[in-house]
């Protein structure tokens, strides 16, 4: 009875924090857009995203967790570098290029193949059995996906837009996978400070931030009909859109699974696309709203995995790992 219900609250905290990493990272769209159209280059405005993020979550850690925490990393160096490497600059950079060569909506459509890379790794390479109702889910909802972004309309081949979207693709599956097998040992507040600080030095160079228009912070830049400081979405990018949003989405798939976290991030474009609707003004057309439905369907329909998959446990007397304080 105790186990059941501990199960269902960890389910619980892993679901409402996977939907609010995914609304985080989809708000950085329209402010990140701005602040581009304002001056700054796509991988200056990744690395002012990551370099700002690093500095607020080093000093964080040192203060709640401590320097020892840090000396304890030393066992997960080699996989830390590669999630920053991977999961934060890689996933954010090769986004940024599909994007400035292909429509957006096919450069969200590749970047989002990631789950369906980390079920067919999950199955192929660990050998191990893919719930079906994550498979389900990850179906339904990127067919909900491509109507969100509306793949048929504007569709121009780009070779190194489309290398980018899929290494994006590949970089985001990185993230889930490699933040499922570390979360066991690694706190997740610690593990997006070394994310931060492995991908701010990773983009140092391509970023060329000796060149970066730090002066277009201090101005209003536009933000749809409207206008705002720049620092202040700058702020915005930094600590929602990057920290709370990697910091809630790692602390969920501690709590749920690679596969079905994976599911769930696809609410992640239905944000982006309503907070563009409210932000910029971009209209939503009836298909957009259908998909945005079928997206959150699909998510639905993955999650339920996460019950299966704690019963599963329980019956194998794995313990269940409980929300951290």
């Amino acid at each position: 009875m105790g186990g059941g219900s501990a199960a269902a609250r960890t389910k619980a905290w892993g679901l409402g924090l996977a939907v609010v990493s995914s609304i985080c990272f989809g708000a950085s769209g329209p402010f990140g857009k701005a602040l581009i159209h304002a001056g700054f280059g796509p991988l200056q405005a990744v690395w002012l995203r990551v370099l700002g993020s690093a500095l607020v979550l080093v000093p964080l850690v040192l203060v709640l967790r401590g320097p020892s925490r840090l000396r304890g990393l030393r066992p997960f160096l080699p996989q830390l570098v590669v999630y920053g490497m991977t999961g934060v600059a890689g996933c954010q950079a090769f986004y940024f290029v599909a994007a400035s060569r292909l429509p957006v909506g096919i450069a969200i459509l590749l970047e989002f193949t990631g789950p369906v890379l980390v079920l067919g790794w999950i199955r192929l390479v660990r050998r191990t059995r893919v719930h079906p109702t994550a498979a389900l889910g990850v179906g339904v909802a990127m067919a909900g996906l491509a109507c969100v972004v509306q793949v048929w309309s504007g569709v121009r081949l780009d070779l190194i837009g489309l290398l980018a979207g899929l290494a994006a693709a590949a970089c985001q599956a990185m993230y889930f996978l490699l933040v499922e097998r570390l979360t066991a040992d690694v706190d997740p507040l610690v593990m997006t400070a070394a994310g931060g600080v492995v991908a701010a030095v990773v983009l140092a160079v391509p970023a060329m931030p000796w060149a970066l228009p730090w002066h277009i912070l201090s101005e209003n830049v536009g933000v749809g009909a409207h206008s705002a400081p720049a620092w202040a979405l700058a702020l915005w990018i930094i600590l929602v859109s990057t920290v709370i949003a990697y910091v809630t989405g790692v602390a969920a798939v501690q709590r749920l699974s690679a596969q079905v976290a994976g599911a769930i991030c696809y609410t992640e474009a239905v944000a982006a696309t309503l907070i563009a609707w409210a932000a910029l003004g971009e209209r939503l057309s009836p298909v957009q709203l259908v998909g945005g439905v079928v997206v959150l369907a699909g998510a639905f329909i993955a999650q339920r995995a996460a019950s299966g998959s704690a019963a599963i446990a329980e019956t194998a007397e794995i313990p269940v790992p409980s929300p951290a304080s």
